[in-house]
């Protein structure tokens, strides 16, 4: 069984912004994020995006939009020597109440009924509260908090709310080191 890593993208794969990321020439990668994608990719990772894009619900930009930042994004991993296996995305805003928007589980069980995914065997990277959330929701034996993004707040967040990452990286590439040495096959 191939062990599956979660990522969430924004402030986790590129930097992320208040103002939310419209177009590709908005995307700017975290430096080593591609890189430590290739590094997941070639210890046999199968790497999957799961992300929350409520600017498709806010009619920030079109899907297309989204589809042609998700492609920028892939081909800076594939020239890194990375893969992304596939990118589940929700677009809905907070108030949709759906059960796609992490912290709930949707996009990762999406996932799973599409790839022969073993939750106990796989491992969610994020840089918010509502990332580890998810994971835990959708019963991932590991969740990493990423510092890059707004890692600092949800280090807080999850203190409040009781909830302990299984290990605190200061980026992604540190994450997938982690990954790599923690996970037994």
């Amino acid at each position: 069984m191939e062990y599956t890593v979660f990522l969430d993208r924004d402030g986790v794969i590129n930097k992320d912004s208040s103002e939310y990321i419209k177009d590709p020439s908005e995307f700017a990668f975290i430096p080593n994020s591609p890189e430590a994608i290739a590094l997941l990719t070639k210890n046999g990772f199968n790497v999957i995006v799961i992300t929350n894009q409520s600017l498709i619900g806010r009619h920030m930009a079109t899907p297309d939009k989204l589809q042609a930042i998700f492609e920028k994004m892939k081909k800076g991993v594939k020239k890194a020597g990375g893969e992304i296996k596939d990118i589940f995305f929700c677009p809905h805003v907070p108030e949709d109440k759906c059960f796609c928007r992490k912290p709930m589980p949707g996009l990762i069980f999406d996932a799973n009924k599409k790839y022969p995914i073993d939750l106990a065997q796989s491992c969610m990277v994020g840089d918010s509260a509502k990332d580890i959330e998810c994971a835990r929701n959708a019963g991932c034996s590991k969740a990493v908090l990423v510092k890059t993004g707004n890692g600092k707040t949800a280090q807080a967040d999850l203190r409040k709310k009781g909830i302990t990452p299984d290990h605190i990286a200061s980026d992604l590439y540190e994450a997938a080191c982690w990954i790599i040495k923690s996970v037994k096959f």
